[in-house]
């Protein structure tokens, strides 16, 4: 496994980004973005190209409306209100340099036991295996915050040294002062994490706050590996 956790000196809050890096990742992902695979298993994922950026989160917390947002494209990932819709790993690709992998959801689904769990198992392989996969953005609804499930997704990402980020979800549906308060939270909870990037994303696929913060935030991962 090649993933790097290590980053140098990284900023303690989105608005340390540049506004460089934040033009330089608006143009990035106004870039033709193409569906490449929809990969059940390992076994077929597609051939490695550049660097992988996964997201990751509870079902239905918002990964392909992210996607979406990200990409400026209202219907790349297909979006649904019915939790465990993505059942396999989607790959978008921009270019050789960058590709961005849909995860299904792990917790509740509308599907058999069995079924999840051999979605888990290629989760699991994926994050072990992929050695181009640069960083996890683990989503997380802001109006909950981190579960016990979401720990545990965490505490496999430490031990695989898979750099992770969390991004909250549905920040817009949380008075300033609540979300303040959710951010320090999930920033207490990442202190001790070895793989955790040390910037929490409050994001709103509504209104588009925080996208171009991570878009930035992979701007500055492809200029870390020479990609920019």
């Amino acid at each position: 496994m090649t993933n790097d956790t290590t980053t140098g000196e990284e900023p303690s809050s989105p608005d340390a980004f540049s506004a460089e890096e934040i033009e330089a990742g608006r143009k990035l992902f106004a870039g033709e973005w193409n569906f490449i695979a929809a990969a059940p298993t390992v076994d077929v994922l597609p051939g490695m190209a550049g660097i992988e950026i996964a997201l990751a989160g509870r079902s239905n917390v918002g990964k392909s409306t992210l996607v979406n947002a990200l990409t400026g494209r209202k219907a790349l990932a297909r979006t649904s209100v019915t939790p465990g819709r993505t059942q396999e790993l989607i790959f978008f690709r921009l270019g050789p340099q960058l590709t961005l992998v849909d995860m299904p959801g792990y917790g509740f689904a509308k599907a058999p036991k069995e079924k999840v769990e051999a979605w888990t198992d290629t989760i699991h392989a994926y994050l072990r295996g992929r050695a181009n996969l640069a960083r996890v953005f683990v989503l997380i609804d802001s109006r909950h915050g981190l579960k016990p499930i979401d720990l545990g997704v965490l505490d496999g990402l430490d031990k695989a040294a898979v750099s992770y980020a969390i991004v909250l979800t549905k920040a817009d549906q949380l008075k300033k002062g609540e979300l303040e308060t959710r951010i320090a939270e999930t920033q207490a909870a990442l202190a001790r994490r070895p793989a955790a990037f040390p910037i929490v994303f409050p994001t709103s696929s509504r209104d588009g706050e925080g996208i171009a913060d991570l878009r930035a935030a992979v701007v500055r991962l492809l200029a870390e590996r020479g990609l920019g």
